[in-house]
């Protein structure tokens, strides 16, 4: 396995997040959703490097293989984590493309580190720009949903994230959109997290306005959200985003659940080779 330093905690132990670095070329950088690990990325580091591109992808700190650290749950640490993956591998001219909480960590490294080192950035099925109803942000979500995400782990976590990867991925009684054995994979991988960045992270993503973070984008953007998303519905995210990003280009993946990663897998594959290329890609409208 191979690993990057990302600093240490608070009893000086060694941070490490586990990633994996495959082709050449022109940077892509992935960084996967809560509460999985970079694996979720499989069809992407696939096909991402197969058409010219160097593709990374790590695990965040709490996660997976990566170090379970107690604290440092937060975004500004999770900007930081992120910053030492682009450092520590010299990337340049990179293309950063956030998952759902990983969009998180794309704006607030984009304001934090003032974009250094990257070139484009992607949010896909992202939280940005804020999830939490407050009173300046009428259209998000009851605090109470989030409680009872944290009450559901802490009672029991595994049937908790059995319930979480049928909505994640649009499974209904009549809707099947990806097989028993996809769902069962995708729960290993969020398995391995540890209980307390799973609770932490639910009020990281929830709680963190990243408005502010999105007025500093000057690089192109790319938004990609799904129509049929029940877990971080784009009406209070995706759709939101050119608010904040006036030039930002958005795309709807009409029917797409938020697990558009696999149940639209080529198509999310050619738009980011496109965008990574510089060049239009599909389906895009720009909405000022």
């Amino acid at each position: 396995m191979s690993y990057i330093k990302a600093g240490t905690d608070v009893n000086g132990n060694d941070v490490k997040l586990h990633y994996i670095d495959q082709g050449q070329g022109s940077p892509i950088v992935l960084i996967h959703g809560w509460p999985a690990t970079y694996e979720m990325w499989e069809y992407q580091l696939a096909e991402l490097p197969k058409h010219g591109h160097r593709v990374i992808a790590y695990t965040r700190r709490g996660f997976g293989n990566s170090s379970k650290t107690w604290e440092g749950n937060d975004y500004d640490t999770l900007a930081d984590d992120l910053n030492a993956v682009l450092e520590t591998l010299d990337l340049q001219d990179v293309t950063l493309v956030g998952f759902s909480m990983g969009g998180g960590e794309v704006a607030r490294y984009m304001s934090r580190y003032n974009g250094a080192r990257v070139s484009k950035v992607a949010f896909v099925s992202a939280v940005t720009p804020f999830l939490l109803k407050t009173d300046d942000n009428p259209d998000g979500a009851d605090k109470s949903v989030f409680d009872d995400m944290v009450d559901g782990i802490r009672k029991d976590r595994f049937d908790f994230l059995q319930s979480f990867g049928k909505k994640f991925f649009g499974v209904g009684v009549i809707s099947h959109p990806v097989s028993q054995a996809t769902l069962d994979w995708m729960q290993s991988i969020c398995q391995l997290a540890s209980p307390r960045a799973t609770e932490q992270c639910v009020y990281a993503f929830a709680a963190t306005d990243f408005r502010q973070d999105l007025a500093t984008l000057k690089v192109p953007t790319l938004v990609i959200h799904g129509s049929s998303d029940d877990t971080v519905p784009a009406k209070v995210s995706g759709e939101r985003m050119t608010q904040y990003v006036s030039h930002a280009q958005f795309v709807e993946y009409s029917g797409a659940p938020h697990g558009l990663f696999v149940t639209e897998k080529e198509r999310l594959n050619r738009d980011i080779l496109a965008f990574a290329a510089g060049g239009t890609v599909e389906g895009t409208a720009d909405r000022y």
